[in-house]
């Protein structure tokens, strides 16, 4: 069953940021081993150097308020209680589009973004091609969670597909996303091809364990030599999260430094900022999304799709091709980068295949107005 949305404005309490600040200063630190920083995970010094600023100068009021300037609703999808943002495009014909993040993300990474896509003129472009932007706050995350609920890909998915069909009233949609919300994205077309549009992607859903073809080309050498080195250094998070999560999130919902840590960890592995990660993507962002999963303890519940992952089929079947039109934007430091000549044997329409300039893996945030005109250039001939 679901429910008509509600309003929902963020409140977070005086008694809750007085117990996160209490718990700021009286932080136990461990120990570093010397040698280069970030090697074998988040630098000590700028740790300290990010808590306190946590602890002394972030204003969040100031950023709570910028997060209802959005319009936030709350509605029950199949039972299931889903946060979301709904921005009305600004054009003669706004096109519906879904936009889902990932991990460690949240619905924040769109803050610059989603302007760009409702109301393009603004921005230089054109009022033709607006979208209606529906963000949700993926289920078990952060405005999303649940205590004791859990959830996959596939489910995140047809939540989506409910949501934006049977609550909103959309029959064909647009949908673009990023990490997690690329694989959803992936799965709502392999699922639900009548009613997606199109689909736009920033992280390929290809499978981790593929064999190296026979002849490989240079560009399948050097994503295999890529794909080699992430399996080996780069995917620590993804084996406690997908094996023991409950063990890691006892530390991450108690410690508010730890779950900076492991999330800050992340921004700085896998963002292009080229050894300046403050100037590129400040230290209000990063804290503002770390925020979102501290006032909601919502971590454990966002290692679920990595647990349901490794203990279950892939989420885009073997063999299955997905012939919703899709497009791509390949950010250089994505943390995988898989060749189009892989892609197409899962995206069996490719309309749109651009090799990006600068940007990562959190690609809403680092590069919004790339990524905005990436989504309008794809999905002008598809409107």
């Amino acid at each position: 069953m679901s429910t008509a949305p509600t309003p929902f404005k963020l409140h977070v309490s005086d008694e809750q940021l007085a117990d996160l600040k209490q718990r700021l200063s009286r932080v136990r630190w461990p120990d570093e081993v010397s040698g280069d920083p970030w090697k074998v995970g988040a630098d000590l010094a700028y740790m300290k150097s990010l808590t306190d600023y946590w602890r002394d100068k972030y204003d969040w009021r100031k950023h709570e308020a910028a997060i209802n300037s959005f319009d936030h609703y709350k509605v029950k999808v199949s039972g299931v209680d889903v946060h979301y943002i709904r921005a009305e495009g600004k054009g003669p014909k706004p096109m519906p589009l879904l936009l889902s993040h990932g991990w460690p993300g949240s619905v924040h990474e769109f803050h610059k973004i989603i302007p760009m896509l409702t109301d393009p003129a603004r921005f230089g472009g054109n009022a033709a091609d607006a979208f209606t932007v529906i963000a949700p706050s993926l289920p078990g995350y952060t405005f999303s969670y649940t205590p004791g609920a859990r959830f996959s890909v596939e489910q995140i998915a047809d939540l989506f597909a409910e949501l934006m069909t049977g609550v909103l009233g959309f029959k064909r949609f647009a949908a673009q996303g990023g990490d997690w919300g690329g694989f959803v994205t992936s799965r709502l077309a392999y699922s639900y091809p009548d009613r997606l549009a199109g689909i736009h992607i920033n992280l390929l859903s290809l499978r981790r364990d593929t064999p190296l073809p026979e002849k490989p080309t240079d560009d399948e050498k050097r994503y295999f030599e890529e794909r080699a080195h992430w399996m080996k250094e780069e995917v620590g998070y993804t084996w406690i999260q997908g094996t023991k999560p409950q063990t890691l999130a006892y530390a991450l919902t108690d410690s508010p430094v730890g779950l900076a840590s492991w999330i800050v960890e992340k921004f700085h592995t896998w963002s292009d900022h080229k050894g300046d990660l403050d100037g590129y993507l400040g230290k209000d962002a990063m804290l503002t999304n770390i925020m979102l999963y501290w006032v909601t303890g919502a971590i454990g519940s966002s290692f679920w799709p990595y647990y349901a992952r490794m203990h279950g089929p892939w989420p885009i079947p073997d063999g299955a091709v997905i012939k919703v039109p899709m497009g791509y934007a390949e950010f250089p430091k994505e943390i995988l980068r898989p060749p189009r000549s892989l892609a197409e044997k899962m995206y069996g329409d490719i309309r749109r295949w651009t090799k990006m300039p600068k940007g990562g893996h959190f690609a809403a945030l680092e590069q919004p107005e790339l990524l905005a005109n990436e989504v309008r250039e794809f999905f002008r001939p598809l409107r």
